[in-house]
């Protein structure tokens, strides 16, 4: 067993590591692109249920810290748990998923009210200041496969409404590159480990949250104010 003083100088270590491995991540991060109109709401959509109740949408696009953050911030969303789906291996590690030999992304799995918000409006969300849908297999400063762009669609409305507002914001031409989202079906949906639940919440003086992720929730706040909540 280690000693007091040796283990916390391990701890220091590790932290320090850890911090400089964020700041050099934070650092080679490329700008993301910039919509160049006013966003459009989606042409095709649900409408909003009569009755309160509770549907899930599971969502990729990069480092899911700033994803799950984003959507907590949606009125009629209850719960964003952080984790891996689109793989080939059950209940995956963050270790093997970042090495990029499970297939799977990092994803969110987000509950909500669709009497309160429609499944429309989470996309719209999600195209706009959530990720870069334009980046392939990569986003900012992360790259492979695991940081995709990707929606899984859980009932066939969904794959409906995913495909048609793509097709939709490719033909109005709202990025100068077409948009490389992919919509799979799900199939399954693994939690990641508890230090990555609500990670912004819990590190907001993180590098990497304040030069990638912080920026989002500004952006998601001044841009739908309608949708946002504290």
């Amino acid at each position: 067993m280690l000693s007091p003083y040796i283990g916390r100088g391990i701890a220091l270590v590790v932290i320090a590591g850890l911090v400089a491995w964020t700041a050099f991540r934070a650092l080679g991060s490329r700008p993301p692109e910039t919509p160049k109109i006013l966003f459009p709401a989606p042409a095709t959509d649900a409408p909003l249920a009569t009755v309160k109740s509770q549907q899930t949408a599971v969502l990729a696009g990069g480092c899911f810290w700033g994803l799950q953050a984003v959507f907590e911030h949606l009125k009629g969303v209850s719960s964003v748990t952080s984790g891996y789906a689109g793989g080939y291996v059950k209940s995956p590690s963050y270790e093997s998923v970042s090495m990029g030999v499970t297939g799977h992304a990092e994803t969110i799995s987000i509950i909500y009210d669709p009497s309160r918000l429609t499944y429309g409006q989470l996309l719209m969300v999600f195209f706009s200041v959530a990720h870069d849908p334009t980046q392939w297999n990569r986003q900012g400063p992360d790259t492979g496969s695991q940081y995709r762009s990707a929606i899984f669609y859980t009932i066939a409305e969904q794959k409906r409404i995913a495909q048609a507002y793509i097709a939709q914001l490719d033909a109005a031409k709202v990025y100068s590159r077409p948009i490389v989202t992919k919509v799979e079906p799900f199939q399954a949906f693994y939690p990641a480990e508890s230090y990555h639940q609500d990670f912004l919440k819990n590190n907001p003086g993180n590098p990497y949250i304040i030069y990638n992720d912080l920026p989002k929730l500004e952006n998601l706040k001044k841009n739908f104010p309608n949708l946002y909540q504290p």
